[in-house]
């Protein structure tokens, strides 16, 4: 029987909109945060319900900001880790993901310990550019820092960022030591949120195609193994 999920909406300081997706019976135990960011395109939070709700029902605490500034990512971060036990979620057990434009700025995050993050995700993203969170590009600046999880998912179809910046970045990693596990499902930028790019409207739909349904999949499989399971391998090689 599918789990089923709620979803509220409610804000931060700065006034952006937060959807939370939990499990509608998650009982008395807080359950893992996940703060989720989506791309470059301003309040988009809508285009991650898919995933959102897919990991949730996995058994975790989704929340997904719109943001449209810098200050915006920051926000949301406190937003979460202030709010989370309102929600049935635990801000000590949060996991940090990004797609697209917010991948960098997620996975950047690992540079910060005082954050005490359990794992961060970056999906279809690029790391050799600074990131909206910390200035800094995570190509350069993780392997100077203390290793935290991190989960990498690109789709080998994907036109818009190659797949070959998530690979850079695995093998970096892995080169230091920090554990790292990557997953290439054969989608493309769209297709790693179960959805697909619609031209007439100009934007993510939710798509059942079976790219978008792998590609999902895989984005779905790796929050959930960051949020509630093992972590991967320190030092060992990428998976694809």
């Amino acid at each position: 029987m599918e789990t089923e999920v709620t979803r509220t909406t409610t804000r931060t300081a700065l006034g952006k909109a937060v959807d939370v997706h939990r499990p509608a019976r998650s009982g008395r135990a807080p359950l893992p945060a996940v703060l989720f960011w989506h791309g470059i395109g301003a309040d988009e939070r809508e285009i991650l319900r898919p995933v959102a709700k897919a990991a949730a029902a996995g058994g975790t605490v989704v929340f997904t900001p719109d943001w449209s500034a810098p200050e915006h990512l920051l926000d949301s971060l406190d937003f979460v880790r202030r709010e989370a036990p309102r929600h049935g979620a635990d801000p000590d057990r949060l996991v940090v993901a990004g797609w697209s434009a917010g991948a960098g700025a997620a996975v950047a995050l690992a540079t910060r310990p005082d954050l005490r993050l359990k794992a961060v995700i970056g999906i279809a993203g690029r790391y050799d550019l600074p990131a909206r969170t910390t200035g800094a590009p995570p190509l350069t600046a993780l392997p100077a820092s203390t290793p935290v999880p991190v989960h990498l998912v690109h789709g080998t179809n994907d036109t818009a960022v190659d797949a070959a910046h998530s690979r850079a970045l695995a093998a970096t990693l892995t080169t230091h030591g920090w554990p790292v596990r990557l997953a290439e499902p054969p989608s493309d930028h769209a297709g790693v949120l179960f959805g697909a790019y619609d031209e007439g409207l100009g934007r993510i739909v939710p798509s059942t195609t079976e790219p978008a349904r792998r590609g999902g999949e895989a984005t779905t499989e790796a929050i959930l193994m960051a949020a509630v399971g093992g972590e991967p391998a320190q030092g060992a090689p990428p998976l694809t």
